[in-house]
């Protein structure tokens, strides 16, 4: 193993080192990771065309007007059919008898709406999501993005539809909207641009728990070790793990530095290449996003495809998932099983939506007879990370660089939950509340009633699910923190 005082020595030789060993890397499926990305099926296309709805005065649209936005918004199946999907969230109706059929939104989804736009309309989020933004823009050498890459990340980094208009016009000292050639096609391209480098925000995650860990600043260049985990029973070959822990023991460099004068296949620019995708997942609000945006951002910055190496060299640090008919690259470390450790406020609303949705879902009505849908068996001894074997086609070889391409399943729409979804489904709002208790930044929000009225329609919905037994704890804790 190098040591530090080696790569003092010879800091020029770790700068052209290319080390990684020929062996295979298998991909194992972690079913936990799987059902955290298949609870989310729908819910973006769900909360797009709910945006569309409430764009227009009336909060209704023609049912003809919608059915050509299936390919815009990625429909899995047509709007009309959607919409019969889920009758919690659309509902349809005719204004008068000479008027097309319109769609609307129930009141559950007009109310959940009202609490997700106050959650937009927070100070503490605006500045919250402000840095997220500021902080993605300066992971580019020029501190800017294509307006057309940056709405890939709209959703994972929480901004509102409109965020332009909605948020950015009161930022005036932190972006502009810009006019400039596109470097991959000579096009003239619209990009949001920071202003201004802010030092304060050029500090990745990583730095800063190893400077709250120690308590003091952090000296740059000091071997920081990724967070690691690998499924049970998988092990990595002996030289592989060897060059692992070698390759952890090499200098941590900040995402938010220019180390593109590193040779492209030296280990040490693959260690600064995975802290930029680290970063990049950390600043998401779900700590994922679908594959085909990491691989459009990398080639943007420069980094070709050296960010599918690095899922490939690392499943410890990052998963991809096949399903709903995507790719999904997943952060490891930021889930516990398939419950995400830090919950951000919008996640708590999105959760609810999903709740909203599986009340549509729960039914299913022939010839006029409600019926309970099939759930798939899941494995009972299943334990994190466990392999759920399916006709010895759970480990896959990866061989080469287009395996990510290779990974690929097309889930159907009306695909059955599997056991642990219908649970989760009931489980997350009494989880949400927990997460909320928990977590300092969201207890800090002011106490108001209408953060209150937030907290109690989750921890209504879980008392609804819930053994007595729990629900007690939960609602003293969700007192202590609204002072009721």
């Amino acid at each position: 193993m190098l040591s530090m005082a080696l790569w003092r020595r010879v800091p020029h030789r770790l700068l052209l080192i290319r080390s990684f060993v020929d062996a295979r890397i298998k991909w194992v499926r972690d079913p936990y990771l799987d059902i955290a990305v298949e609870r989310e099926k729908n819910l973006k296309e769900i909360l797009s065309l709910k945006n569309q709805i409430l764009s227009s005065p009336s909060k209704s649209l023609p049912l003809s007007s919608l059915s050509p936005l299936k390919s815009h918004f990625n429909l899995p199946t047509s709007t009309s059919k959607l919409f019969q999907n889920y009758p919690s969230i659309f509902s349809p109706f005719q204004p008068s008898p000479s008027l097309p059929l319109h769609v609307k939104l129930t009141p559950q989804a007009m109310t959940l709406h009202k609490e997700e736009l106050a959650i937009h309309n927070s100070p503490l989020h605006r500045n919250d999501v402000v840095n997220r933004l500021a902080k993605l823009l300066m992971l580019t050498k020029a501190v800017r993005l294509p307006l057309h890459i940056l709405d890939k990340f709209k959703f994972d980094l929480g901004l509102p539809t409109n965020y332009i208009t909605f948020l950015l016009s009161d930022y005036p000292d932190y972006f502009q909207i810009c006019e400039h050639k596109n470097p991959s096609d000579g096009k003239e391209t619209l990009f949001l641009e920071l202003i201004s480098w802010k030092n304060e925000l050029a500090i990745s995650e990583m730095e800063k728990r190893a400077s709250f860990s120690d308590g003091v600043k952090l000296k740059k260049g000091l071997p920081l070790r990724f967070s690691m985990k690998l499924p049970n029973g998988f092990d990595l070959e002996k030289k592989v793990k060897n060059w692992v822990d070698t390759w952890q023991d090499l200098p941590y460099i900040s995402p938010y530095e220019n180390s593109f004068h590193l040779g492209p296949n030296s280990d040490q620019a693959e260690k600064w290449t995975v802290a930029v995708l680290h970063e990049l997942l950390w600043l998401l609000v779900s700590k994922k996003t679908e594959g085909k945006n990491v691989f459009c951002l990398g080639e943007y910055l420069g980094f070709g495809n050296r960010f599918k190496k690095a899922l490939m060299h690392f499943p410890g640090i990052f998963y991809v998932s096949n399903k709903i008919r995507t790719q999904t690259v997943v952060l490891k470390e930021a889930y516990r099983k398939d419950f995400l450790m830090e919950k951000h406020p919008l996640m708590g609303m999105r959760f609810r939506y999903i709740h909203l949705m599986n009340k549509s879902e729960k039914f299913r009505k022939r010839d006029g007879v409600p019926v309970f849908r099939r759930k798939r068996k899941v494995m009972s001894n299943a334990d994190e990370g466990e392999v759920i074997k399916e006709d010895d086609k759970s480990v896959e070889e990866i061989e080469d660089l287009n395996l990510l391409s290779g990974l690929g399943s097309n889930d159907g729409f009306d695909d059955e939950p599997s056991k642990a979804q219908a649970q989760a489904s009931w489980y997350y709002p009494l989880n949400n509340i927990r997460s909320h208790i928990g977590d300092d930044r969201v207890t800090k929000w002011p106490q108001s009633s209408q953060y209150s009225q937030i907290l109690r329609r989750n921890l209504i919905e879980s008392a609804k699910h819930c053994k007595s037994e729990e629900v007690g704890p939960v609602k003293k804790e969700y007192a202590d923190v609204v002072g009721t």
